[in-house]
């Protein structure tokens, strides 16, 4: 079984954020693979479908960014799901608007979802892609910023991370993470 989890806040006033777009990813993936998100349970929302003969779990967790890995641990440990087989798609304020990169392992970088997953997983390796969402102007915050919307000259740049981001996690359902990174880190 394939886990593929999108970091993000639970709530109307969060969808659309910077901070949300690991959230966007899965849903989706939800709407492309036919898997809807209507379990809720491990403090999060969450779908499993059948893609390739292979078993996807798609999860949101609604813990609140913060506490992420509460909720993905709870899922791995349920479903007897292996750490190679985990998949995180979150934000990176270093990377700039739209660009996305694969990794196999690295530190939170400051990301507290991303803290919490490595607190909860025991490990800072696990694959993930980053959804580049670029840095604050100048005056003001990180909090602010990243729970700011998108300005709408960077829609199309998240509109197409967010795509490429699904196929990355579709090729991952038939391809070895390692030759997926290959192929997105271009």
């Amino acid at each position: 079984m394939k886990l593929i989890v999108g970091l993000g806040n639970p709530g109307k006033q969060y969808e659309n954020t910077r901070h949300n777009v690991g959230f966007e990813v899965v849903e989706e993936l939800s709407s492309r693979l036919n898997i809807p998100l209507t379990q809720s349970k491990h403090k999060g929302l969450y779908g499993i479908g059948q893609v390739s003969g292979e078993k996807v779990l798609l999860l949101k967790p609604l813990t609140y960014m913060n506490l992420s890995g509460e909720s993905i641990r709870a899922v791995a440990d349920y479903y007897q799901i292996d750490l190679e087989d985990i998949l995180i798609i979150y934000d990176d304020l270093d990377l700039p608007v739209g660009k996305i990169r694969l990794r196999q392992k690295g530190s939170p970088g400051g990301h507290n979802g991303i803290k919490s997953t490595v607190a909860h997983l025991g490990t800072q390796v696990f694959n993930r892609i980053r959804i580049g969402i670029d840095r604050p102007d100048t005056g003001m915050s990180v909090p602010d910023y990243v729970l700011g919307r998108f300005r709408p000259d960077e829609q199309p740049e998240i509109e197409s991370a967010v795509k490429k981001s699904a196929d990355a996690c579709e090729a991952w359902l038939n391809k070895p993470f390692l030759q997926v990174m290959n192929e997105y880190n271009q």
